[in-house]
């Protein structure tokens, strides 16, 4: 548990600093002819860290691996010239990155795997990766899904209509599901929910053990005639159902109780986070987040300033694994004038407790004590920071929090990513301040 100040700032959050800036772009294109994706700069959308390790995804498809010990680029990712990176994954069950790619030769139709192992990537050693599901068809709409709270891939093959479990482990097939009628399949911590086509009465609905694909209950839930579904969502052993101007419905799909959550209560939100160990869920809409447990019951609104993309995804906030912070890039307080329009131009990123909805801390620009770390002595190693505190907080597209190192990363549309920390922290520093 990390030790709060009277002030009520966990001390871990307290004296941030901007500390380093990395660029995706390299101003030397000409030592790079193949990789069209650095003709021009591209927002960041992804980034992953692995102990000593940053990954930043741009949407150009460039993905660069740099090192927090060195402070430099290591390597970019893309194996080959027409290799578009669409996303990362780390997989913590053998220390390997995922990357999820499409090719221009294939006419960027299809998914292709590769894992590497954070080892040989800190070595630049990127033909030791291997690929992955080469026999299995992932052109579009198909998919490949990765899982991490119960060690699970789902992949789906629309040339078969089968979707697949494997692995995450050692990328074994576990089983497959092959039924043309499924519309959707809905994961959670032990269970998976199929969602079939809908009939003018009711939706039939699959439960299934997500260990070995066994049916554990099938149902149908009945629909309000000629209403569009809004959303279908698996809860652990909850069925979240709501259609259009109609109330949330909770169903416990083991004993069929229901609750109804009135629909001025409960609005259609654009996207769900669930904490399934918490038995709670939040909910995201027009830059709000709500959050809930499974009676329906509203638990915290977050009393801050709204969240910078109305459409939050996992790449632009974080939770933390004990799953009571949030970490996320919101609107801040200031304003610019621009031709007397009045907008927002720089945001803040802010920490907030789950439970409260109250915001523990904030890196906002309007801070006087934000600062750019000042360079060590010596160290000859470290890149320069070309941005002001201000432009390092414009326009965040993406955002990692790593718990190990404390460390906050962000990237911009202007493919930079900044590190906000304490001062000069280590590892063993941390672990002595928390």
């Amino acid at each position: 548990m990390a030790r709060v100040t009277a002030a009520g700032v966990p001390e871990k959050f307290q004296s941030i600093q901007l500390q380093e800036e990395f660029d995706t772009f390299d101003c030397d294109v000409h030592m790079f002819p193949d990789l069209q994706c650095l003709k021009k700069r591209s927002k960041i959308i992804e980034i992953v860290s692995v102990k000593d390790v940053i990954f930043a995804v741009a949407q150009s498809g460039l993905c660069a691996a740099f090192s927090r010990t060195t402070n430099k680029r290591i390597c970019f990712l893309n194996i080959s010239p027409d290799e578009t990176i669409r996303s990362i994954f780390y997989n913590k069950n053998d220390e390997s990155l995922i990357t999820v790619s499409v090719y221009a030769s294939d006419h960027f139709s299809s998914l292709k795997c590769r894992t590497t192992p954070i080892e040989y990537i800190r070595r630049n050693q990127l033909d030791a990766g291997c690929p992955l599901f080469e026999t299995e068809s992932l052109k579009w709409p198909g998919f490949v899904e990765f899982i991490d709270m119960n060690c699970k891939i789902l992949i789906y093959s629309v040339q078969e209509s089968t979707y697949k479990v494997f692995d995450l482990k050692n990328y074994s097939l576990l089983y497959s599901i092959c039924d043309k009628d499924i519309e959707d399949i809905k994961t959670s911590l032990s269970k998976m929910l199929l969602v079939y086509r809908r009939t003018p009465g009711h939706v039939p609905l699959k439960m299934l053990s997500i260990e070995d694909g066994k049916v554990l209950k099938s149902f149908n839930h009945s629909l309000h005639h000629n209403k569009k579904v809004d959303f279908i969502e698996q809860f652990n052993e909850k069925l979240l159902v709501k259609q259009e101007n109609e109330n949330l419905q909770i169903l416990d799909m083991w004993n069929s109780d229901l609750i109804e959550v009135s629909r001025t209560e409960f609005m259609t939100p654009s996207a769900f986070i669930f904490l399934y160990e918490k038995h709670l869920f939040l909910t995201l809409r027009n830059g709000t987040v709500a959050v809930w447990n499974v009676r329906g019951e509203l638990v915290a609104s977050f009393e801050d300033p709204l969240l910078w993309h109305p459409d939050c995804n996992t790449n632009n906030i974080y939770i933390t694994t004990d799953l009571d912070l949030i970490i996320s890039y919101c609107k801040a307080e200031d304003v610019c004038r621009d031709e007397g329009e009045v907008r927002p131009c720089v945001g803040s990123i802010n920490v907030s407790d789950i439970l409260t909805g109250k915001c523990i801390a904030k890196i906002c620009p309007l801070d006087p004590h934000l600062q750019i770390g000042p360079r060590k002595r010596g160290d000859a190693d470290r890149s320069t920071i070309r941005s002001t505190i201000k432009e390092a907080l414009e326009n965040v597209t993406a955002l990692f929090y790593d718990e190990d190192r404390n460390e906050i990363y962000t990237g911009n549309e202007r493919g930079l990513v900044h590190v906000w920390s304490k001062p000069h922290i280590s590892g063993d520093n941390l672990r002595a301040c928390l």
